[in-house]
């Protein structure tokens, strides 16, 4: 655009001097070797003008005369040039796609029509193409070479971080991304892995320190900054509570200002200020959190707040910071665990219950587990309240990136990140909610467990038409002091109507079994014997009950 501007100018300006000049008539005369010679000004003008414009012409004819081998080989060598570059974009596509094939092609016309040692792209394909050929020792080695250059050093280091991640070695990885934090701090993925490194050693002034830097050179918003140093610092705190309660106590007080939701850092500044006597202020932390989502290891440290308390006084407590968010499944637990401890079996009852009713969870079976076998001893009942424990669904539980834990930790031991533990149901262990209609009532029914009773309508394991299968007769063993051995076999009868010849034995045969079995509670009417099989009901409680212990007979069977 400025060429085109000037060369309007530079036509202007000659058309304005020619006007100018043939307004103005005059002559030029010029003397030369005795002769004069005398021409207007408007030819004299034309001339100087041609004369000079034939001199730039010629100058430019010989100047590209004597530049044109340079220029042809320039012009060769930007043409070659083009076409390597266009050979490395295909490849990087090609390795980007996961064809090893087309990325190992172009790296050999790269090769060919670049400068390796100029152009670091060309290892980068290389050690690219290495990877999906499956070669890893020969990709390590090419990103090993490139830590030699200082230009392609954090490239390298970026290689080596990552095939380290890929193959598992976490160590290595993060002795790579710590490597590069150092050479470029602003480099996201490198301070992001060694604040994870240093967060996993215990080193919590050094990932303080370069959470700092993070916020000062903005890859962090401010936030999420203020939340992650609140992880740090609480972990700092949890560390340091033991050995250094009043270091811990300011510490985990500035992690509760900077995240007041974050249950870790409230339950341990409670617990340093309970330490210290300041029962006031940390049941105030307690409970502000306690608000926004209630949780267990909360109402743990609430109702344990002060030493020397009575169970009674703890049951208390546990009402007053239940009645802080009523109707929820951790609310009814707290008073649970309490009304437990305190022998209040009744009170414990009715909350773990209310637990099934709203949220039924493995916790509330096991807790009821407990309270039945503190309550009436019942041990049936305990395992029946410890089967259903086992299908109910899990409990909440510390989770970061598929690993679940039993404690909170600042960092994700998997990948590293800050704040990655969140409380929830695990997803390997989320599974379908147990009816708590019909088998939560029975559960809950007061009455003692008894035999079952015959049922009518049964329908026949056998079909009429099946074919029959012969019952095999038991054999006894000869009379000992030990009494008699029945070895019976399983019977597979039909109705008695279609087999009226075998009645005799059939009825000996039940005459013989029922006498090692309690007595039915009702009797069967008519119409249903004859459509019943022989059932034989087993116990939820393998043992037996004090009801039929004096009714056992003196002989000792077994039936198989």
């Amino acid at each position: 655009m400025m060429r085109i501007l000037s060369f309007f100018i530079v036509v202007l300006l000659l058309g304005t001097g020619f006007a100018w000049l043939a307004d103005r008539p005059g002559d030029l005369v010029v003397t030369f070797s005795g002769m004069q010679y005398k021409v207007s000004l408007m030819v004299a003008a034309s001339a100087i003008v041609l004369i000079v414009a034939a001199v730039m012409l010629t100058w430019w004819v010989i100047k590209s005369v004597v530049g044109s081998p340079y220029a042809l080989r320039r012009h060769f060598r930007a043409r070659k040039r083009d076409r390597g570059y266009q050979s490395l974009s295909t490849g990087l596509i090609a390795a980007g796609a996961g064809d090893a094939l087309t990325a190992r092609r172009m790296i050999g016309q790269a090769q060919k029509l670049l400068n390796v040692d100029q152009e670091p792209l060309i290892r980068l394909l290389d050690a690219q193409a290495a990877m999906l050929e499956g070669r890893a020792d020969d990709a390590r080695a090419k990103f090993e070479a490139m830590l030699d250059d200082p230009e392609t050093k954090l490239l390298g280091l970026r290689g080596l971080y990552l095939e380290a991640q890929r193959l598992g070695a976490r160590d290595a990885s993060r002795h790579y991304a710590e490597e590069a934090a150092l050479l470029a701090p602003s480099v996201e993925w490198a301070a992001s892995a060694a604040l994870g490194q240093k967060t996993t050693h215990g080193d919590w002034d050094g990932a303080l320190a370069l959470l700092e830097k993070q916020k000062a050179t903005k890859q962090i918003d401010r936030e999420k900054a203020k939340r992650d140093r609140a992880a740090l610092l609480t972990a700092k705190a949890i560390s340091t509570f033991e050995s250094d309660p009043m270091g811990a106590k300011a510490i985990a007080i500035e992690a509760n200002k900077l995240a007041p939701d974050l249950v870790p850092a409230a339950i341990i500044a409670a617990k340093v200020l309970f330490q210290q006597g300041d029962l006031r202020k940390g049941s105030k932390i307690l409970e502000h959190v306690w608000k926004r989502e209630p949780h267990p290891e909360v109402a743990e440290t609430y109702v344990h707040a002060r030493l020397g308390d009575s169970v009674y006084d703890r049951l208390k407590r546990a009402r007053h910071l239940a009645g802080l968010y009523p109707h929820h499944p951790e609310s009814s637990l707290a008073i649970a665990n309490a009304a437990l401890a305190a022998g209040e079996l009744k009170e414990a009852r009715e909350a773990a219950e209310a637990v099934l009713r709203s949220a039924p969870r493995e916790s509330a079976y096991l807790l009821l587990a407990d309270i039945e076998e503190t309550q009436t001893g019942d041990q049936g009942r305990v395992r029946q309240w410890l089967s259903r424990a086992v299908k109910a669904p899990r409990d909440p539980a510390w989770t970061a990136d598929g690993y679940v834990s039993e404690r909170w930790a600042p960092a994700s031991p998997v990948t590293g990140k800050l704040n990655a533990f969140e409380w929830k149901v695990p997803v390997e262990q989320l599974g379908p909610v147990i009816d708590s209609g019909d088998d939560f009532e029975s559960a809950l029914a007061a009455a003692p467990l008894q035999s079952a009773s015959p049922r009518e309508n049964v329908k026949p394991l056998i079909p009429a038409k099946a074919p029959v299968v012969e019952a095999k007769k038991p054999v006894s063993s000869p009379a000992s002091d030990e009494g008699d051995i029945i070895d019976a076999e399983v019977v597979a009868l039909e109705p008695a109507s279609k087999r009226p010849e075998e009645r005799d034995t059939q009825s000996g045969e039940k005459e013989r079994i029922a006498s090692v079995l309690p007595p039915w509670p009702e009797k069967p009417s008519e119409s249903a014997k004859k459509d019943e099989h022989l059932v034989i009901p087993v116990p939820d409680d393998p043992g037996v009950r004090p009801e039929y212990e004096a009714e056992r007979p003196s002989k000792k069977f077994r039936l198989f």
